[in-house]
Parts: C-alpha cells; structure tokens; sequence
C-alpha cells in the first residue's frame, strides 16, 4: 500500500512537472491534456485519475510554487517590536528574489501571468487569482492601518489606496521583468520603487532609516 501511495503521488508529480514545461512552451488555452500525458510518458486516464480538468491540474501546479504576494504577510498579529512598514518591504523584496533566484518559480510566475487565458475550464484559475489579490491587499492594508495607529503614516494617506499602489507597483514590476529578464534588476529596482514609494507615505516626523 505505501509502495502504491508513494508511486502515485510520483506520477502526479510527473504529470505536473509536465504540464508546466508545455505550458510555458506553447501557453495553456493551446496545450491538451493528451499533450500533457503524452510529455509525462502516462495515460491520459492517469491525468484524470489526480485531476478533474485543466483547470484543476493548472491550479495544482500552481499550488505547490510559492506565488509572488500570495504568501506574503501571512501573520497577521500586530507586534510592537515590529515596524510594519519595514515588514511589507521585507516581504515584497522575498517576492522579486524568489522570482529572479528560483527557476521553477520564474518559470510557474511566467505561465501564470503571460500563457493563461481565464476561459472555459481555467475559470478557477481566475478565481483563485482574485482570491490571491484579496488575501494580499487586506493583508497589506493591516500593516499600513498599524502604520497609521503609530502616526507613522501622513494623516491624508488612504490605506486602501495605498495598498492598491503597492500591489500594482510590485505585480507590474515581476510582469514586466518576467518578459525581459535583462532589462532591469529586479531586485535593486524593485527595492529602490518601494523604498521611495512607503517614503512618501511616512509622517514628516516619522524616521525613514528604518527602511
């Protein structure tokens, strides 16, 4: 039995691993499950033994590579030992150097932004885009009503404006990058934008040397 779980759960990772060199070769809306099978060296019936659809094997590859701002500030506990403002740049700065250190991440973050229209079977793939960005921008906006609770942020600064400019700053940046790895660092680039970007919302009085 354990022999049996052990060579299933191969399989499936076979089948994933699959699915995401096709679909960064040829894009998603384009690649066929018997493509898939036939790349992982399985049945197509195998694919549909750990997976409903398209959608549900797409979703799956994306589960198990850590997205950029999905995961980001997952704990939401308010610490005073902590500054807020210097945990979102934290964490952000994780995202680009997961995306421009780890292949399978590049590659996975590539497929999901640029090879995937959200039609037929790959709405749940929308859905759990959206789901992602929610997650994230309640998150950041967390952190940044802590800021504004400890008088570090400007008075007139809108949170939810706020966090809307730091998930677009941040997604438009790993887009961009991702068609054109040598255009920019993403790191030192991405650091210097958000840098300057929590700057202008900190309170005169409030230090931005902790950044």
């Amino acid at each position: 039995m354990r022999r049996t779980k052990e060579e299933a759960l191969a399989t499936r990772e076979s089948i994933l691993d699959a699915a995401e060199l096709v679909f960064e070769k040829q894009g998603v809306s384009r690649t066929t499950l018997q493509q898939i099978a036939t790349a992982a060296g399985v049945t197509r019936g195998a694919i549909y033994w750990h997976f409903e659809d398209k959608g549900d094997l797409f979703n799956a590859m994306m589960d198990r590579t850590t997205m950029p701002l999905g995961t980001a500030l997952q704990d939401e506990q308010e610490s005073c030992d902590i500054d807020p403002l210097r945990e979102l740049l934290d964490c952000l700065l994780k995202v680009f150097q997961l995306t421009a250190t780890d292949p399978r991440a590049r590659r996975v973050f590539g497929i999901a932004t640029h090879k995937v229209e959200y039609v037929d079977e790959m709405t749940r793939a929308r859905d759990r885009h959206i789901n992602s960005y929610n997650k994230w921008l309640e998150r950041s906006k967390n952190r940044l009503n802590i800021a504004l609770r400890r008088g570090m942020l400007k008075t007139n600064v809108s949170i939810d404006v706020a966090a809307l400019g730091l998930w677009a700053m941040t997604d438009g940046l790993i887009r961009t990058w991702l068609l054109n790895p040598e255009g920019f660092s993403l790191v030192n680039a991405g650091q210097k934008l958000l840098e300057d970007y929590l700057d202008s919302l900190r309170a005169p009085q409030a230090s931005s040397s902790s950044l």
